[in-house]
């Protein structure tokens, strides 16, 4: 058996570093590298390949945007993201945006060897020091959802409103209400949400996506 492992980072020291180690395992064989998001799209489209190893960032794009595009390619072939951040909110958008694992580039070559295995076997593997803050992440956007779920469509665009700095007057004039009937919705959106001030209902609104600053 031989996995074959495309390499995409624009340091070319880095490619023939990483080349050279993993190739030590008998069961890996990098048969193609790329420094640019164009050249893996080609790789990834004309040539057979099983796990390929993509930086998170590169200069042509960013490495999930990249992912993405890679999947539409060739959903088949398996994505391991290689990063110096070792952030949640990088974990998370790769693990939404599709990739099969998350390594951090200090990681030994070990680990990334184990990874490579075991996404090409169909697992998907996070770099262990970061699973809890994932773990946790995952499931504080489960908490979230479902308080995203007991408010009312018009409850969500005042949300939206106090998340863009709207006062009270302004949002009473967009919505063609009372101020005082939007207090109450602030209300019940504050009580809904488990938050005690705008603040923290302007940054609910920002992490569950219903407003992009």
């Amino acid at each position: 058996m031989s996995i074959r492992v495309v390499l995409v980072d624009d340091h070319k020291m880095l490619r023939e570093g990483v080349k050279q180690l993993l190739e030590f395992d008998p069961q890996i064989v990098v048969c193609a590298q790329a420094s640019t998001g164009e050249e893996s799209k080609e790789i990834v489209a004309n040539e057979p390949c099983d796990v390929v190893v993509l930086d998170i960032n590169l200069p042509d794009c960013s490495g999930t945007k990249l992912l993405k595009e890679l999947k539409k390619i060739n959903k088949d072939v398996k994505y391991l993201m290689l990063s110096v951040h070792n952030e949640v909110e990088y974990v998370m958008e790769a693990v939404d945006f599709g990739a099969n694992g998350y390594v951090l580039k200090e990681a030994g070559s070990t680990e990334l060897i184990k990874a490579i295995k075991a996404v090409y076997f169909g697992e998907r593997y996070i770099q262990a020091d970061l699973v809890p803050a994932l773990n946790a992440r995952l499931l504080r956007r489960a908490e979230d959802y479902n308080k995203g779920e007991r408010i009312t469509k018009r409850e969500k665009q005042i949300l939206i409103s106090i998340a863009l700095g709207h006062t009270n007057k302004d949002i009473a004039s967009e919505f063609s209400i009372s101020e005082r009937t939007v207090k109450n919705h602030i209300t019940n959106i504050f009580r809904k949400i488990n938050v005690s001030d705008r603040t923290q209902a302007a940054v609910f609104a920002i992490r569950n996506n219903y407003v992009n600053l």
